[in-house]
């Protein structure tokens, strides 16, 4: 019971959301849990697991508050792929193959690199993409836009490409950006 509690407080995110310090910190109160079971004391075991929690906590914090800790502690998004184009030296740096990446393009439903603007390998490890324009499916804006057009035969004039492009902070990545202890 007390288990559950402390690992609760330690989050609600699923491993595949977890950054390398959640992650980290969970296996290690997950094996510190089952110490009791081998004959360690019970409240000690719980205060240690209650403790690496705090510690979890306050590396969140610190990452909220500061960005160079973010970097350091969990990373950043690493640009994989610009305007259809790979960015093989960014695939090589983070060992992922081209064909893994494809795996992940056709898992969620792109058949082909040329149609990706934008692709990132997130920091825990999914990966972020945007289509270019042309290859984006409409929305219910450009729908209706296209109603009206055909209803009083004016074009409305539509702003697909936002200015606070979400991958803009990944572009100017490059891989030798991150130094060599943190790679």
């Amino acid at each position: 019971m007390v288990g559950t509690i402390i690992l609760r407080i330690g989050g609600r995110k699923t491993i595949s959301q977890m950054t390398i310090p959640q992650t980290v910190m969970m296996i290690a109160i997950g094996t510190l849990l089952i110490q009791p079971v081998s004959g360690r004391g019970l409240w000690t075991t719980f205060g240690i697991a209650g403790l690496l929690v705090l510690f979890l906590i306050l590396a969140e914090f610190i990452q909220l508050k500061f960005d160079n800790a973010e970097t350091a502690l969990s990373g950043k998004a690493v640009p994989v792929i610009e305007d259809g184009k790979l960015m093989e030296n960014n695939l090589k740096k983070h060992r992922l193959t081209v064909d893994k990446l494809e795996e992940r393009l056709r898992n969620a439903g792109i058949s082909n690199i040329d149609d990706v603007q934008y692709a990132t390998l997130e920091s825990n490890g999914q990966l972020g993409y945007t289509l270019k324009l042309e290859k984006q499916p409409a929305t219910k804006e450009d729908i209706q836009n296209l109603i009206k057009f055909i209803q009083n035969g004016q074009q409305v004039e539509t702003n697909n490409q936002s200015p606070d492009n979400i991958f803009t902070e990944t572009l100017n990545y490059k891989a030798d950006d991150i130094p060599k202890h943190l790679q």
